[in-house]
């Protein structure tokens, strides 16, 4: 059995004593185990590598919505006016968008102040619809004081408090407001001076109650950065005083509101001078910081940043839409483990937001930027060695801006155009399997082997004939 087994060994073996050692094919062997471990080191190298393959197809997601996550900073556009709208080619028409959308008051250096609101719209507030016709108010004379630009900084120095209302002729609002103002300035006359005509000074509120045209005075309400009509804004020593006033617009509330003001400040003259310095600083920034995200069906369309309130008239020669893009992307977030993992294996593919941290500035009135994206679909088969091959969609931009113009009366908006290319990017990451590793190390070994001994023989042939020579 033993000697049978030995007729089909394929290595049999030469005596030592029946070869010969040469310095040439020592040198040659040296040579050769050097290539050998250079060629393994570099075909090691190649199978822990991976090569990126690319493709192009037609796009087969079957998904009928797709996710737009945004986050933009308003610079010059207060939140309650900040309206999210989407449009598209089917006829998709959301006004006023507010699901997964929130709204952050900023301050003077873009920093979050206050939380402005989540999933909700412009509440209605109440207003009075008992008041006479104005012309009957006016019978026994003009209480709401008309105020013109000259005179309005000089009114505010010699009236420690005024409550102004910046209106437009042409606002309904502003229309609707004027005999309840006008019913206010005479409440107050009554309330200062008593049924006795003597002043009561327990329930005195010394507050001037006056009205300044924006049409006619265009300049000071440009000053004021009025974006809508009316505003009732309230000041103290010439200064403005606090936010905004946005509640009811009836006399009742009215009274109210300045009795807060009144006793606040009489309340002030015990605080800490530096408490009351914080008090005073207290305003309105007009920033709005709008994040988060809408799902939009998966055809050509556009959503779009506006003002826009139920409540007032915008003045569309102060709207302002100067806007930074801290964020624009497509496509659901994806998680840490795989944004890691495809950050890993496609550096060069990654989704890229060419938007992101994009300042745009309108230097004139009556203009805004549009912004154009063509969106195409990337999958990604993501997985290792060990682990099943996973593909994941992501979505890489091209986009382009410019600034549009509008006409005089139009709102301008902020745009954000965008279209799907109906083909998709494959990006595949492809490795050597394991039997190619082994049969190209066993192929180096042997074929450096066989043709060293080649070299060997010939060189070996050739120097022993030189001798005989």
């Amino acid at each position: 059995m033993g000697q049978g087994m030995k007729t089909v060994d394929f290595f049999r073996k030469i005596p030592t004593d029946l070869t010969e050692a040469t310095a040439l094919g020592a040198a040659l062997s040296v040579c050769a185990g050097l290539f050998m471990l250079v060629l393994f080191l570099v075909e090691l190298w190649a199978f822990m590598s991976t090569t990126i393959e690319t493709g192009v197809m037609l796009d087969t997601n079957a998904e009928t919505l797709l996710r737009i996550n945004f986050n933009i900073t308003m610079m010059e556009l207060q939140c309650d006016f900040a309206a999210v709208d989407v449009v598209d080619i089917l006829g998709t028409n959301s006004m006023n968008v507010t699901k997964n959308v929130e709204k952050w008051q900023l301050d003077e250096n873009g920093k979050r102040m206050i939380f402005q609101g989540r999933n909700r719209e412009q509440r209605d507030i109440a207003h009075d619809s008992h008041h006479p016709e104005l012309e009957e108010l006016h019978k026994n004379g003009i209480h709401a004081i008309q105020i013109a630009e000259a005179d309005f900084d000089q009114f505010l120095s010699e009236n420690p408090y005024v409550f102004v209302n910046f209106y437009a002729p042409w606002c309904i609002w502003c229309q609707r407001l004027e005999p309840t103002w006008e019913a206010l300035a005479e409440e107050l006359e009554r309330i200062n001076q008593g049924d006795n005509g003597q002043e009561d000074t327990e329930i005195s509120i010394d507050v001037d109650v006056v009205k300044v045209d924006c049409v006619a005075n265009r300049n000071l309400c440009a000053a004021q950065k009025i974006q809508a009509f009316p505003t009732l804004r309230f000041f103290k020593d010439g200064k403005q005083y606090g936010i905004d006033y946005k509640q009811d617009r009836t006399v009742s509330a009215f009274i109210d509101f300045l009795k807060q003001k009144v006793e606040l400040e009489k309340t002030m003259q015990d605080w800490h001078p530096r408490r009351k310095q914080r008090m005073l600083e207290i305003k309105e920034h007009p920033g709005c910081m709008v994040s988060g995200h809408v799902l939009v069906n998966r055809v050509p369309g556009n959503f779009h940043i506006e003002a826009r309130s139920k409540l007032h008239n915008l003045n569309p020669t102060m709207t302002n839409l100067s806007h930074v893009v801290n964020h624009l992307s497509f496509g659901t977030p994806l998680s840490k483990d795989l944004a890691r993992k495809v950050s890993h294996y496609f550096p060069q593919f990654q989704e890229n937001h060419p938007l992101d941290n994009g300042i745009f500035i309108n230097k004139q009135f009556h203009q805004a930027h549009h912004h154009y994206s063509k969106v195409v679909s990337t999958h990604f088969e993501v997985g290792g060695m060990m682990s099943k091959t996973r593909e994941v969609v992501g979505y890489q931009m091209l986009s382009q801006s410019q600034i549009m113009q509008y006409d005089i009366e139009a709102v301008p908006e902020a745009k954000f155009s965008y279209d799907l290319s109906p083909m998709a990017v494959i990006v595949s990451s492809k490795g050597r399997r394991w039997y190619d590793f082994v049969t190209s190390v066993c192929a180096i070994i042997g074929g450096t082997f066989t043709t060293v001994g080649i070299i060997d023989a010939i060189l070996h042939k050739v120097l022993k004939a030189g001798k005989q020579l």
